[in-house]
C-alpha cells in the first residue's frame, strides 16, 4: 500500500473527532483490555522515560503515565494531538520515519496500532532502536492475523468486510476505515513482522496473541 505520510496524517486528522468512541464501540471495548495488555509488557518504571509514538489522543500515554515514568505522546495527526490536548502528558508532533528526538534517549518505546502506517516498516523501527538506550525495551500491540482457520476466515472475510459499513455510523470518515481493514489484510503475521524487527536491530525478539491473534504483542530490547 503506497502510505505517503502526509496523506495519511490527513486521514487522521478526518477521524480525529471521536476517534476514541468510535474504536470502542467498532472493537467491542476489546481496546481498553490491549491497551491494558500493553501497558503490562512495558512495564514502565519511575523514573524512565517513555515514547509513545502514534499515540493519537494520548488515551494510552495517561495511563502509561501512571506508573511514574515520564511518557510524551507523539503523533504525525495534529488533528489527533489537538483532540487529546485536556490530557496532561507531553505531546510532539513528529513522524515516526524521522522522530525529533536525540539518540539513546528513550528507555522504553512503544507504539499501539500505528506501525501499519508507517511508510516503511524496517526503517521506522531502526529510528524508534535510534532513540532508544541500549537495554531499552520496545512494544508493540497490531492487528495481526488469527492463529485458529476458521476464526481467521471469518475476521478476513466477515469482521473486515462489514468494519467500513458500522464504521459509517459513528466514524465521521468511514473512508479511513476502508484503509484500515485494507491495511489490516495486507500486513504481515507474527513471525514475519518478528523478523522485521530483528532486521531492525532489535534483539530478543518475542510476542504473543491476544483475542486469539487477531492483535498481537511484540516486545524486543536494543542490544
Amino acid at each position: 500500500m503506497d502510505k505517503q505520510p502526509h496523506e495519511v496524517a490527513e486521514m487522521f486528522d478526518g477521524v480525529a473527532e471521536g476517534y476514541d468512541k468510535t474504536n470502542s464501540v467498532l472493537t467491542f471495548g476489546w481496546d481498553r483490555r490491549w491497551r491494558d495488555a500493553t501497558r503490562r509488557a512495558l512495564e514502565a518504571q519511575p523514573g524512565e522515560k517513555v515514547l509513545d509514538l502514534a499515540a493519537g489522543t494520548a488515551v494510552s500515554t495517561v495511563e502509561f503515565a501512571r506508573s511514574g515514568a515520564w511518557c510524551v505522546a507523539a503523533d504525525f495527526s495534529f488533528g489527533m494531538l489537538s483532540h487529546g490536548k485536556h490530557r496532561d502528558v507531553p505531546k510532539v508532533a513528529g513522524d515516526a520515519m524521522h522522530l525529533p528526538f536525540a539518540d539513546d534517549v528513550f528507555d522504553a518505546v512503544t507504539i499501539s496500532f500505528g506501525l501499519r502506517n508507517v511508510q516503511d516498516t524496517k526503517a521506522g523501527l531502526a529510528e524508534m532502536a535510534r532513540v532508544t538506550k541500549p537495554g531499552g525495551r520496545l512494544v508493540i500491540c497490531e492487528f495481526s492475523t488469527p492463529t485458529w482457520s476458521p476464526f481467521r476466515y471469518a475476521y478476513h472475510q466477515g469482521a473486515l468486510r462489514i468494519l467500513p459499513f458500522i464504521a459509517s455510523r459513528f466514524a465521521s470518515n468511514p473512508e479511513a476505515y476502508t484503509y484500515l481493514a485494507d491495511s489490516i489484510r495486507a500486513w504481515p503475521d507474527q513471525r514475519e513482522l518478528g523478523e522485521i524487527i530483528e532486521s531492525a536491530g532489535w534483539g530478543q525478539v518475542a510476542w504473543r496473541n491476544l483475542t486469539g491473534g487477531a492483535v498481537a504483542l511484540h516486545r524486543a530490547i536494543k542490544p
